[in-house]
């Protein structure tokens, strides 16, 4: 077979963190009119992490980009790439933030927003980068405090979201090497925005003229809807990547779908002919920590043996907005720390 030396974008370092309180189902039964068996049985979640007060998901970022970096064997990036839709604040973006704390001052850094599939557009973005030549080196790093948006009386998002944080660094190599990512396959659909959203906050409220209305401030969830087109986007998207791939359905050797909730990692798997023992699963542990789920998940699954040297890996994801986007990558052999 003739080697493939195009200029690619490769896996070498990879650091998650998570807030240390931990919040089971029976901790939010004496909140909440609700119960373990209710939650497990609808969302396969038994527990999940919470930030304490005081905490932000730069911190979570940071920590997490350490640990990444550490993995990579030290050294400086490029860029800095962070995808949250729990910003520390609406302006200015977090990761300039992040960068200066993890001691990258001066390097370009910028914050990414496409919700649960944002982990997957920014590892695009940064492929595109180490691909054109502007940057050999990119930090990315998915975070979100996601609870910080939550109704806390709604128990259908309560039992769902947790907060988390995940990164990796991306070196510049060629397409044959282990790690290298790609190809690609993103996507939207803008007319099922309401679907998933936080009404308040951005422009169309504050400039809509009319008073707050504070449940507003909270995200919404329509579950039915977002479940069918969870399951069909990620569906489709993994089927496009595997193709464009030159990969069988048969040659994945481990498929790391957003951790949204159980039964939609296992009816998108089951669309696909994917066996249940080669799907990687987290959200029992940890729940939906949105932009955090594809590293955290990918992490935990190599951590545990259960992710390889050589595994070939089908990624996907979906959220907000609505998008989605799925890629593929031959496990490399890294540093878990």
């Amino acid at each position: 077979m003739t080697a493939d030396h195009r200029r690619a974008a490769v896996l070498c370092g990879i650091g998650t963190w998570l807030p240390p309180r931990v919040v089971t189902n029976d901790d939010l039964a004496q909140q909440l009119d609700t119960s373990d068996e209710w939650i497990r049985s609808r969302t396969g979640i038994r527990e999940r992490r919470v930030i304490d007060p005081g905490t932000s998901t730069s911190d979570l970022a940071v920590e997490a980009g350490a640990r990444a970096l550490k993995s990579a064997g030290g050294g400086n990036v490029d860029l800095v790439i962070v995808a949250t839709t729990t910003p520390d604040h609406p302006c200015p973006s977090t990761a300039p933030e992040v960068a200066s704390r993890l001691g990258l001052t001066g390097v370009p850094a910028f914050d990414l927003n496409a919700v649960c599939a944002g982990f997957v557009y920014s590892l695009a973005t940064a492929v595109g980068h180490i691909v054109a030549g502007i940057a050999s080196r990119v930090l990315v790093i998915g975070a979100d405090t996601f609870t910080t948006v939550l109704n806390p009386h709604d128990r259908t998002t309560v039992a769902i979201f947790g907060d988390g944080a995940g990164a990796v660094v991306l070196r510049a190599g060629t397409a044959d090497e282990p790690g290298a990512l790609g190809p690609f396959d993103l996507g939207s659909d803008g007319t099922n925005a309401e679907l998933l959203i936080v009404p308040a906050g951005g422009s169309r409220q504050r400039g809509s003229g009319q008073p707050l209305d504070p449940a507003d401030v909270h995200f919404r969830m329509d579950g039915q809807p977002v479940f069918r087109n969870a399951v069909t986007r990620m569906s489709e998207s993994a089927a496009k990547v595997l193709a464009q791939a030159g990969w069988r359905i048969e040659d994945v050797d481990r498929f790391a779908c957003h951790q949204a909730n159980a039964r939609i990692l296992t009816a998108v798997a089951r669309t696909l002919e994917v066996p249940e023992e080669r799907v990687v699963m987290n959200v029992d542990r940890v729940g939906n920590t949105v932009a955090a789920s594809i590293p955290l998940v990918l992490a935990d699954a190599a951590a545990a043996g259960d992710i390889v040297p050589g595994h070939r890996v089908l990624i996907t994801s979906f959220g907000a907005g609505l998008g989605w986007g799925s890629t593929v990558i031959t496990w490399p052999d890294i540093d878990l720390g």
